[in-house]
């Protein structure tokens, strides 16, 4: 595993599970049982800091899952194989979720998860963290399933829509990346800022064309919903970007 910053003792990690999006990993957690995320911590995780650009080491070298604390991870899987125009399946993860899961099943198994941030995780080795789960901490394994089945509903409806209209489409990944990954606007805190994923992630998230993830953006802008700059959307009214929706 190459170098990072160790940033925190475990004495400084006791609220870290606080306040995490509905629905992750350290939101059940918590929901469930406070005392498990402290058993955890005693367990000797500490928490390492990558920079923007880097990818979290998993595979066969560094079987490791990660508790995702700050920031936002983009995850690439290529079922058809790789090579030009062949087309992946692309995911963001924010505050809360656990990645790398499939290396509790297979230690061998990854996928290419880069940081669309900085961005602060808990990375611990897979083989441990499944001993802990199965033997000792059986409410984070608890918590673990049920927030990856939250994830895969979400998942179903935020990337998995492809006959519904883009601006739609569009809108609905917005919204759940203000609802998951949103931090209020400095300036007003009547605003979202989501800081990470650009056009071209957005495009890639939902198998669009660049040109019509633009557009899409474009009549947003138009009517006020949300502002765009580089790597970051800043959204001014949820509730206007759920009428996109259609919720």
């Amino acid at each position: 595993m190459p170098p990072a910053i160790d940033t925190s003792r475990p004495t400084d990690l006791l609220h870290a599970h606080e306040g995490k999006p509905e629905g992750s990993f350290l939101h059940h957690l918590h929901e469930r049982s406070a005392e498990t995320w402290h058993q955890l911590l005693q367990a000797g995780l500490r928490s390492r800091a990558f920079a923007r650009g880097d990818l979290l080491p998993m595979g066969p070298a560094n079987p490791y899952v990660y508790i995702v604390l700050e920031g936002v991870v983009r995850q690439d899987r290529y079922p058809l194989g790789t090579g030009p125009g062949i087309p992946t399946v692309t995911r963001f993860r924010g505050a809360g979720q656990l990645v790398g899961e499939a290396s509790l099943i297979e230690p061998a198994s990854y996928v290419d998860t880069c940081c669309l941030t900085d961005t602060v995780v808990i990375p611990c080795p897979a083989r441990y963290f499944s001993a802990l789960i199965e033997r000792r901490l059986h409410e984070a394994r608890l918590a673990l399933l049920h927030s990856l089945e939250d994830r895969n509903r979400t998942d179903e409806v935020v990337y998995g829509m492809a006959i519904r209209p883009p601006l739609e489409r569009v809108s609905r990944l917005l919204a759940h990346l203000a609802d998951t990954a949103g931090v209020p606007d400095p300036r007003t805190s009547r605003h979202t800022v989501i800081t990470g994923p650009g056009q071209k992630d957005i495009a890639a998230a939902l198998q669009l064309a660049v040109s019509t993830t633009e557009n899409a953006l474009r009549t947003l802008r138009h009517h006020g919903v949300i502002e765009a700059r580089y790597r970051q959307f800043v959204v001014h009214d949820v509730d206007s970007l759920r009428h996109f929706v259609g919720a």
